[in-house]
């Protein structure tokens, strides 16, 4: 890596879907709570705790966050870092994290979030990390992938707990176990995390009606999604749409 490669870091947290934009610099998108659904290029995918991504110069690429997701946010000059290292970004825009990284990543999100990093602790922080990310093997394939493609295409339908279970021919214990060793949720809080994600992101996008979303998210009703809108985000549908529309988009 070449001098002045960092051009900044940041903690952020993102709201309702923004529009494609694009910047006149590289960017890592780094896990630090929540969810993060991405699009980069045409190419999507939803990062995790598991998963960072690559924006490359120029790209366009537009998010949508989950509730209480933030993100450290590394806005690096493409042309500074070495050329093996750049390229294998490129090639590969979403990054599974092996634990080097995640312990990486957790230590200069306490730096930044204590009011900025030194120079020489960013100067060793940065290759380390790219060379975790750049050498990270693939994950292997999550034991619970089939079911949540399966749920995510299909939200609205009757998912229970012994539903989901029988879809994947395992014991209803089973499956809460996996959910906790691989999510580290619940299977009903991982369905109402989904669903409610999947609202926000409708509310901030189209002008459809809010029974209508309702039911596309699998809700019984208007009002049962209401509830649930309001222990979330202490706001109904409506206020939410208003106010992700008055916010605008993120960086």
């Amino acid at each position: 890596m070449r001098q002045n490669a960092l051009l900044n870091i940041d903690i952020r947290s993102y709201g309702g879907a923004s529009d494609p934009h694009r910047h006149d610099f590289a960017q890592l998108v780094l896990p630090l709570k929540g969810t993060l659904a991405i699009d980069i290029a045409g190419r999507e995918q939803r990062l995790d705790a598991f998963r960072a991504a690559f924006v490359e110069t120029g790209a366009p690429h537009s998010q949508a966050g989950d509730r209480a997701n933030r993100w450290l946010i590394v806005d690096l000059d493409l042309a500074s870092l070495d050329p093996e290292v750049a390229d294998r970004l490129v090639a590969r825009p979403f990054l599974p994290l092996a634990p080097a990284a995640n312990r990486l990543v957790d230590y200069m999100s306490f730096v930044a979030g204590g009011g900025g990093a030194r120079g020489d602790q960013l100067e060793h922080w940065l290759p380390l990390l790219l060379d975790a990310l750049v050498q990270a093997p693939a994950r292997p394939q999550s034991r619970l992938a089939a079911l949540l493609g399966q749920i995510e295409a299909a939200p609205d339908r009757s998912w229970t707990t012994e539903a989901m279970a029988e879809r994947t021919a395992m014991s209803v214990s089973r499956l809460h176990a996996l959910f906790r060793s691989e999510l580290d949720t619940t299977p009903a809080a991982w369905l109402s995390e989904l669903r409610l994600n999947r609202v926000r992101e409708w509310l901030a996008t189209s002008d459809a009606p809010i029974a209508e979303l309702a039911f596309r998210a699998g809700y019984s009703d208007q009002n049962a999604l209401t509830r649930a809108m309001r222990r979330a985000t202490g706001l109904t549908p409506a206020a939410y749409r208003r106010q992700s529309r008055a916010e605008g988009p993120s960086r």
